[in-house]
């Protein structure tokens, strides 16, 4: 179980001084969309740099011209890469081809998909490393969560890891960590915090304790 940090309202600048406070307690980077639509893939390249022996993920949320935009984010360094699982069948087979071609992954986002376990078990088969369940920012403010979802992508998934984002902190944490999934999303459970350090350590404790029963 991996802790992967969501980084979306920051720049540059902003976003490696954020990582400094938490790198010993993460495992993965995430470079948010809003991130990458204003600072572009220079994101990813500047935090790669920076922190090498942190993974990164591109959330570019791609939806089209897979194959390209895996290539432009892996060459910026990017070791996980973001894919809709609203994109079609044969963008989501490029996607995956030319990140293994790459040595890198695919992450596929479920954000909006109504179908949860028709659509997972097809991004199963079609090679997705990771099914991510994903409340968006609009529903967490309308109080949805995630955790059936993501149950109902587990009994489904014979071969993709699971992923969930949307909310998540330290209250919530324990509901999450029983759904056991492959990797957990905080964002504003660990950036809204004033001692970021010491928030980001007690979840990852958490998780690590979690695995060891």
């Amino acid at each position: 179980m991996k802790l992967q940090l969501a980084l979306d309202l920051v720049d540059i600048p902003q976003a490696i001084e954020l990582i400094k406070q938490v790198e010993d307690s993460i495992d993965i980077v995430e470079l948010g969309t809003p991130v990458i639509n204003k600072e572009g893939l220079n994101a990813v390249r500047e935090i790669k740099a920076a922190f090498p022996h942190l993974e990164v993920l591109a959330d570019v949320k791609i939806m089209d011209a897979a194959a390209y935009e895996v290539g432009n984010a892996a060459a910026a360094g990017a070791d996980i890469i973001t894919i809709l699982a609203q994109a079609e069948d044969s963008s989501i087979k490029g996607a995956v081809e030319e990140a293994k071609k790459l040595g890198k992954k695919i992450l596929v986002d479920m954000i909006a998909v109504k179908d949860i376990e028709t659509r997972a078990a097809e991004l199963d088969l079609l090679g997705a490393d990771y099914i991510c369940v994903h409340t968006g920012y609009d529903l967490q403010a309308e109080g949805k969560d995630s955790f059936a979802d993501l149950r109902t992508i587990k009994s489904v998934v014979k071969n993709a890891k699971t992923a969930i984002a949307g909310g998540i902190k330290l209250e919530t944490l324990p509901e999450v960590i029983q759904a056991q999934p492959d990797l957990i999303i905080v964002g504003g459970g660990i950036t809204g915090k004033d001692d970021k350090k010491s928030e980001a350590a007690k979840i990852q404790a958490l998780i690590k304790e979690s695995v060891t029963v």
